[in-house]
């Protein structure tokens, strides 16, 4: 149900809040992009050694949904970076089709330092919030996510 809006409220309606949402995202877009620039990679790339820093080795097929790749995407990915020399493709003894995919020290060396100055640029941009606000963010959007998954068709 729409809410009317007057001077002194402000638009509470779900299209006034995806559209402040996509506002906010698209502003934040320029900030991660140059931190990732810096580190030479593309962005699918670096989603992919960032996933396998936090959380270890994994299978292909595992890392391509976490990092919203399709499986033609992710393996092109993974591809490149063992070219590069930043990944090693692995199998596993219990199952053969199964191929794990993990860092190597070059690669953990390039994404520990990107990530870092990533995540500086990002905590530079969120400074703007108090720790109580962040705290208040983080649950209020993962509380629309997760309704916007939930009820999706």
């Amino acid at each position: 149900m729409k809410k009317k809006r007057t001077r002194q409220t402000e638009d509470s309606s779900g299209v006034h809040l995806w559209l402040v949402l996509m506002k906010a995202f698209q502003a934040l877009i320029p900030h991660a992009a140059s931190s990732i620039k810096r580190t030479e990679l593309g962005d699918s790339d670096f989603r992919v050694l960032e996933a396998l820093l936090h959380k270890g080795p994994l299978p292909v097929n595992t890392v391509g949904p976490k990092v919203w790749l399709t499986p033609g995407s992710i393996s092109v990915a993974v591809d490149r970076l063992v070219k590069k020399g930043l990944v090693l493709r692995k199998g596993q003894a219990e199952d053969r089709r199964v191929r794990q995919v993990e860092l190597t020290p070059k690669g953990r060396a390039l994404i520990t330092r990107g990530f870092g100055e990533h995540a500086a640029a990002m905590e530079n941009i969120a400074t703007v919030l108090s720790e109580n606000e962040r705290l208040t963010l983080l649950r209020l959007l993962k509380k629309l996510g997760k309704h916007a998954d939930e009820t999706r068709k």
